[in-house]
């Protein structure tokens, strides 16, 4: 969160028990303009270090208890439900640790702490974009569709398909602005299916005031898992980042520059975006055994006059999906947002 510019904190701070402290940096969070994702995260982190310092002053807090704080959580762990797996509390150790080093810096404790490292986790593998038509045609709904397709087609977050408005859409322009990490916006790009079923939607008149796509993150994860089993494919394989990296990695593979799908995916460092490629690895395969491990008995003089052309994806276009002759099953029922989960 090093994008907000936190006011200073009160005069005489050190003579502040470390809870009202707490309580006063989350509120210089609120003035700062963080949303209210960052503040709960950062009130779980405080209330965490709060909960091993116990009721003392700032003044009696020092470094070493900040060391010893993070040294009990790598031994005790994070409880949290949702995080069982070693990466996911590595993650929230990491995130953790910076955090209550924010609040220690900004109370004059100390600075320069150390924070926990990251560990660079490896993307989930991508979807093939014969998948991506699968879960199209196994949609039960519009809805089931219309997140499939933005999800596949802009490569969005979660988090920010869920806080799109009505306002946000360009249809006109085929453009949506987006709210991303940090409240910096940017803008995704539409493609021909998301289009038209987010005109579907809005003339059916679906959305709310508040949000396009009015449910929670727990039923869209939901759905996803629902559409897999219908599909036919591993419900494991499919969540909603997968999508996005599935969009990354067909984009890439369709001759989309580093720094293009950059802006489009919202990261602030194109090495990020760069971890992407890996996920190419098959295609280089592919590419390499027709060039020199073809099975036609040509001598291998005639592949550098005329190197056999990369089979890359042979499908629909990019902003076309492919049906089956008989409609998909979303458009063979009506929409029943009764079913909808908020």
């Amino acid at each position: 969160m090093t994008a907000l510019k936190l006011p200073p904190p009160p005069s005489k701070i050190e003579e502040f028990s470390v809870k009202k402290a707490v309580t006063t940096f989350i509120k210089s969070l609120e003035i700062a303009g963080a949303s209210q994702r960052t503040i709960k995260v950062y009130r779980a982190a405080l209330l965490n270090f709060l909960g091993f310092v116990g009721e003392r002053n700032v003044k009696e807090i020092s470094i070493e208890d900040y060391t010893e704080w993070l040294s009990n959580l790598r031994k005790k762990g994070i409880r949290r439900p949702r995080s069982s797996n070693m990466n996911s509390r590595q993650s929230t150790l990491h995130y953790y640790s910076i955090m209550v080093r924010r609040f220690l810096e900004w109370a004059g404790i100390a600075e320069n702490l150390p924070a926990v490292p990251r560990k660079r986790r490896g993307f989930s593998e991508a979807l093939t974009w014969n998948d991506v038509e699968r879960l199209i045609n196994a949609s039960r709904d519009l809805l089931d569709a219309l997140i499939v397709s933005l999800l596949a087609e802009t490569g969005l977050r979660a988090s920010e398909l869920l806080s799109i408005r009505p306002e946000d859409i360009d249809l006109e322009r085929g453009e949506v602005k987006v709210r991303g990490k940090y409240e910096k916006e940017r803008v995704v790009f539409l493609g021909r299916l998301s289009r038209f079923l987010l005109e579907e939607w809005l003339r059916m008149g679906l959305a709310d005031r508040e949000k396009l796509i009015p449910i929670s993150y727990q039923a869209l994860y939901k759905r996803l898992k629902g559409l897999a089993r219908r599909a036919g494919i591993d419900p494991k394989k499919v969540r909603p980042h997968v999508l996005r990296h599935t969009f990354a990695t067909e984009a890439l593979r369709r001759g989309m520059s580093l720094a293009a799908l950059q802006r489009i995916l919202g990261h602030s460092d194109i090495k990020v975006t760069e971890l992407y490629l890996h996920l190419q690895r098959e295609d280089v395969r592919r590419e390499y055994e027709q060039t020199f491990m073809s099975a036609q008995p040509t001598p291998y003089q005639q592949y550098w006059q005329s190197p056999p052309q990369p089979q890359y994806y042979q499908g629909a276009g990019w902003d076309e999906f492919k049906f089956p002759s008989k409609p998909p099953y979303w458009q063979r029922v009506s929409v029943k947002m009764g079913n909808v989960r908020h």
